[in-house]
């Protein structure tokens, strides 16, 4: 009887040593998923990304359209990357990231979603009240828009604004907020009123 008992301590001990354990592990995984990136990854992605250039001032739909549907637009458009502004731009966006329409990184977004994007550009309807929406988040991003140039990018984030505001109720701040994130033409910063 006294064997039995201890057997059965034993197996409640390693049950709830198993249970602490599987928590441990758990917490682990759910903390390191939604942590922001490790430095290590994001001197990577810039390393590779700040010498590529497929991501074009120039370009607009046709642009885009003419890109293979595996490809991803890289790189910036205008000056060269800089990485404090990056790891910023990155670790801000990790606000946004339940909205799968917001790209991750804007220096590196996948055609398929530009393409999504310039279709809520041209086929969205905002109403009197959402264009003000929109028109109040003009005003407030540094660029006074969604780019310095109306590109694939300015039309592609207007787009994403136009889904934002109709699909998930953003506000002008929200908005302008995702479009200074989102800036992709390179730079330590932004010049107020928009430029660079």
């Amino acid at each position: 009887m006294k064997t039995i008992t201890v057997k059965r301590r034993t197996l409640q001990i390693y049950s709830v040593s198993a249970a602490v354990l599987v928590t441990i592990i758990l917490g682990y995984l759910i903390i390191s998923t939604i942590s922001p990136p490790a430095k290590e990854t994001i001197e990577a992605k810039f390393a590779v990304l700040s010498k590529t250039n497929t991501n074009s001032c120039g370009g607009t739909f046709n642009y885009v359209d003419s890109m293979p549907d595996d490809a991803r637009i890289q790189g910036s458009c205008c000056s060269a990357m800089d990485f404090h502004r990056y790891s910023e731009q990155i670790e801000g966006l990790q606000e946004y990231s339940e909205y799968e329409k917001i790209p991750p990184d804007p220096y590196d977004v996948p055609v398929l979603l530009a393409r999504e994007l310039l279709d809520y550009q041209k086929n969205i309807q905002l109403t009197p009240a959402q264009q003000l929406i929109y028109d109040g988040a003009v005003g407030l991003s540094h660029e006074g828009g969604p780019c310095c140039c109306k590109c694939w990018h300015w039309y592609a984030y207007e787009g994403l604004a136009k889904y934002l505001i109709t699909k998930e109720g953003f506000t002008a701040e929200q908005i302008a907020e995702v479009w200074d994130l989102s800036d992709a033409c390179g730079g330590a910063g932004h010049v107020e009123g928009g430029g660079h």
